[in-house]
């Protein structure tokens, strides 16, 4: 994505989110591929009436495409007119993780109750994010007696506010250090930390439990 700007940046995001193709994109908001390649690799958005056509076919708002609240918390906009909360399966629920992403580890820290954001990815049917060797974390995560499993909290969730609509995952489970032998398994995974530097120490949740919820209207 070289030479884009946050516009087309924000626009590829989205396209990728949905699955499509820039020939689907198009097709939602009757324009040209050409056109939407073009834009694609532009600096600057187009006109207001482009944004809101490109907006709807990217099931977006406005807003969000154009760079705007991005500082303001996500959740704000209203409730849907008759909303329907829906208890997920656990199969749904791996599902919907399943692309990886941010989520948040909850834990007893030296410090009372932590809950943190991670990258993580979903490989073999674990939850796995690096740290960093010695870090808070890493101590944290350790109990220094054998056969003793400290047990965490995951949580991923995912918010529509253009459509009043959402799903979280809570996954439960014990955590373990990746041992040597099974790191060249599990770096398979390719999960990145966003936050860069030295995190070589990659750590696997186990799913003992996995609950979901998601929200929407009739």
């Amino acid at each position: 994505m070289t030479g884009t700007g946050d516009f087309a940046r924000r626009m590829i995001h989205h396209r990728e989110r949905l699955g499509l193709t820039r020939e689907q994109v198009a097709d939602r908001a009757e324009m040209s591929p050409g056109y939407v390649q073009y834009l694609e690799g532009h600096l600057s958005p187009p006109n207001t009436s482009t944004v809101t056509r490109l907006a709807t076919a990217l099931e977006t708002t406005v807003q969000d495409l154009l760079g705007g609240g991005r500082d303001r918390p996500s959740g704000g906009g209203p409730a849907a007119a008759d909303p329907v909360l829906d208890v997920l399966e656990p199969e749904e629920c791996l599902r919907l993780v399943a692309p990886g992403g941010v989520g948040r580890v909850a834990f007893n820290g030296s410090h009372g109750p932590t809950v943190l954001p991670v990258n993580y990815r979903l490989h073999d049917g674990a939850i796995v994010f690096r740290t960093s060797h010695g870090g808070p974390m890493d101590q944290d995560l350790r109990t220094g007696l054998q056969d003793v499993e400290i047990k965490v909290g995951f949580e991923v969730d995912k918010m529509d506010e253009a459509q009043s609509e959402g799903w979280s995952v809570l996954i439960q489970g014990p955590v373990h250090h990746v041992p040597p032998d099974e790191l060249a398994q599990v770096s398979e995974s390719d999960v990145t930390p966003w936050a860069g530097g030295d995190r070589r120490l990659y750590i696997r949740i186990v799913p003992h439990q996995i609950t979901g919820r998601r929200v929407h209207g009739r």
